[in-house]
């Protein structure tokens, strides 16, 4: 991605596998916390750039490793990107190929969100099968029937979906489509690819996420016609071309979550913005049954009060607007140190329990069983070197790091990074005694495994 200034903190998978963050816990932390624009918007924004046959300009796009990795795929599909700061201007008014690069995709699952846009606007596509974290199965199925139902001749043949619309001068056509679970992926890709199909397109049992209002606010910024985003029910009308535009994204609900439990795990008074708080309805009732103070500031601002006490609760991760399966590590970190027995049961993805032993190599008492965690809470955690294992994983180690005494050692950045804009950084200038070091140069002797990087 060109670039008119540069993004030192979004790192390489290389040199992030080579980092460790080193907490030195048990402080209070204090001020306020800027909350970056939406991983999962930004990412799928960007693949929907490809519908416009001019240029965009995408605002409050956070520095994060998977939005640089979506940068190289839309480049190397022919789109031309600058970025300055968080604004990012893409070109899109040249597609030079419809087959995206194997070692890109299979780093990142958003990228084959793609397939819906360019197939819209080209009538063919080649994207391989997505990669991403190991959190589990999440399958492609339900983008291929759309995409089929849409008009499509979609064949997947070594790794490879190779989609083309015959007929109809390459055009999808508008269909009706029922989505057997409420797939944000599937709800994301299939409304692209309606905004350019001819005739009308219903979406029934649609993801309901923030993130996928937030795309079909931009694509209707471009002159597309979706009404019902955010409801079960969404309604695409295509249209022939769709125009440039200028747009931000919102702000990242998920890092917000995650600012909050680093002030409750604390016991630490914080202000997040710019923040909707509607978008934290589920976590900020959460985190109110667990015993904070949640107060709203204005529109787009929230203080969190520490708490005498953390209570025990119960957990069910279910889709928008349920309780988001991307904070049930935080908050398992945060349930460790509550007083009583919680249980957490993870019901959207079946390998996301992976951070308990690593909880418990801090002191924690976890026991996992199948998809449900019950977390017995103890009364301190104590530091040690851990690995994440994915994204909220690592995030998780990351705030019980905050709260145990002595230091600990977090291993696996390449996961952190690919979601979490300058974590350390913002966390040091909230007071928090965290560094990140580079263990290539030196002897990582704190590493538990120093020939092994995170699975």
């Amino acid at each position: 991605m060109n670039s008119s200034s540069s993004l030192p903190d979004a790192k390489s998978s290389l040199e992030a596998d080579s980092s460790v963050l080193q907490i030195s816990g048990g402080h209070r932390l204090g001020g306020h916390v800027e909350i970056s624009g939406a991983k999962n918007s930004a990412l799928v924004i960007m693949a929907g750039a490809f519908l416009c046959s001019g240029d965009c300009r995408i605002r409050n796009v956070p520095l994060l490793a998977d939005v640089e990795r979506m940068g190289q795929v839309l480049s190397a599909l022919g789109l031309r990107l600058s970025r300055n700061g968080d604004i990012l201007d893409i070109d899109a008014r040249e597609i030079t190929t419809s087959k995206a690069p194997y070692e890109l995709v299979t780093q990142l699952r958003a990228s084959f969100f793609a397939i819906g846009p360019i197939l819209a606007r080209l009538g063919v596509a080649q994207m391989p099968l997505p990669g991403g974290c190991a959190i589990g199965a999440r399958p492609v199925d339900l983008h291929v029937r759309g995409l089929q139902a849409m008009g499509a001749d979609v064949q997947i043949e070594h790794g490879i979906c190779n989609a083309h619309v015959p007929g109809n001068n390459g055009r999808l056509r508008g269909a009706k489509i029922y989505l057997d679970t409420p797939s944000v992926g599937a709800t994301e890709t299939l409304m692209m690819a309606a905004t350019l199909a001819d005739g009308e397109t219903i979406i029934e049992n649609a993801a309901r996420e923030p993130e996928v209002m937030d795309l079909a606010n931009f694509c209707n910024s471009m002159g597309a016609k979706i009404h019902g985003a955010g409801t079960s029910t969404i309604t695409i009308v295509g249209v022939p071309e769709l125009h440039s535009t200028d747009y931000s994204t919102i702000p990242d609900r998920i890092e917000a979550g995650t600012f909050l439990i680093a002030g409750a795990i604390t016991r630490s008074e914080l202000l997040l913005s710019p923040v909707v708080p509607d978008h934290l309805t589920p976590v900020i009732a959460k985190l109110q049954e667990i015993g904070l103070s949640i107060i709203e500031e204005g529109k787009d601002c929230l203080r969190i009060l520490p708490a005498k006490t953390l209570k025990a609760i119960n957990i069910d991760t279910l889709p928008h607007p349920g309780f988001p399966t991307d904070m049930q590590a935080p908050f398992m970190a945060l349930l460790s140190v509550a007083e009583g027995d919680s249980i957490i049961n993870e019901s959207v993805f079946e390998n996301r329990l992976r951070h308990a032993s690593e909880l418990n190599r801090l002191g924690a008492d976890i026991r996992v069983k199948g998809n449900t965690a019950f977390v017995r809470g103890v009364s301190s955690l104590s530091g040690a070197p851990v690995i994440g294992t994915d994204l909220r994983a690592s995030a998780a180690l990351v705030m019980a790091g905050l709260a145990a005494s002595g230091t600990t050692t977090v291993q696996g950045l390449q996961h952190l990074d690919r979601g979490y804009d300058r974590l350390d950084m913002k966390l040091q200038q909230l007071g928090a005694k965290i560094i990140r070091v580079n263990e290539a140069s030196k002897n990582a002797s704190l590493l538990p495994n120093n020939s092994n990087s995170a699975a």
